[in-house]
């Protein structure tokens, strides 16, 4: 996984109120993974309500954030296909970080605390991918099989960019974010659109083609 696939995965929680902490800084390659460099991200809502919330849905949309008090985060960038079911049955490796092995680091990157109201041990394990099947029943073989195994929601890299790129405002210099900053860059020379004016787009042309 490259650093800019979490460098965007980062911008976006912390774009939508969350903590977020980096698990580890280094690449592991030659050998296998102890269970804490399985877990890419570790992110905190520190607005989080467990008077308000409810069990998020499975899609992990921007709406949908509020209801995730404390997630361990892995991202997988592979940008050049889609996790069919052949695909996640052949690919053990994206399920490691469920291991028993893995959670168990969980309540050292979040140790509970009694007095802190909703405290719970439980924790999302969110996992991001490029993109699931759009054709049936493979979109909905890929769902039952990433539930089957213990994920709690998956984020798409599609939905994370349109939020991020809707947010980013050109008149604002974000020095501090070298992937915010780009894509003001690309935003200010109207190489990117705002989601809402893709949509607009895309609606006129479905009017034509009418």
């Amino acid at each position: 996984m490259s650093a800019i696939d979490e460098g965007i995965v980062r911008e976006y929680f912390e774009q939508n109120g969350f903590l977020v902490r980096q698990v580890r800084k280094y690449q592991v390659q030659s050998r296998r993974k102890t269970g804490d460099e399985e877990v890419d991200l570790v992110v905190y809502n520190p607005a989080f309500s467990a008077r308000n919330a409810r069990k998020p849905d499975f899609f992990l949309f921007a709406s949908e954030l509020a209801n995730v008090h404390r997630a361990i985060v892995v991202v997988k960038g592979w940008h050049t296909g889609k996790f069919t079911p052949t695909m996640l049955k052949s690919s053990p490796e994206i399920f490691r970080f469920l291991a028993d092995s893995v959670l168990k680091e969980v309540t050292r990157f979040f140790p509970i605390d009694a007095d802190e109201p909703g405290n719970a041990p439980d924790v999302t394990k969110i996992l991001v991918l490029p993109s699931l099947p759009t054709a049936e029943p493979f979109r909905s073989q890929s769902v039952a099989l990433l539930k089957e195994r213990g994920i709690d929601g998956i984020i798409s890299f599609r939905s994370m960019l349109l939020d991020i790129i809707e947010r980013v405002e050109i008149n604002k210099s974000y020095g501090k974010s070298d992937t915010l900053q780009v894509i003001r860059i690309l935003k200010n020379y109207d190489l990117l659109k705002d989601a809402q004016l893709d949509l607009i787009a895309e609606r006129h042309s479905g009017g034509r083609r009418k």
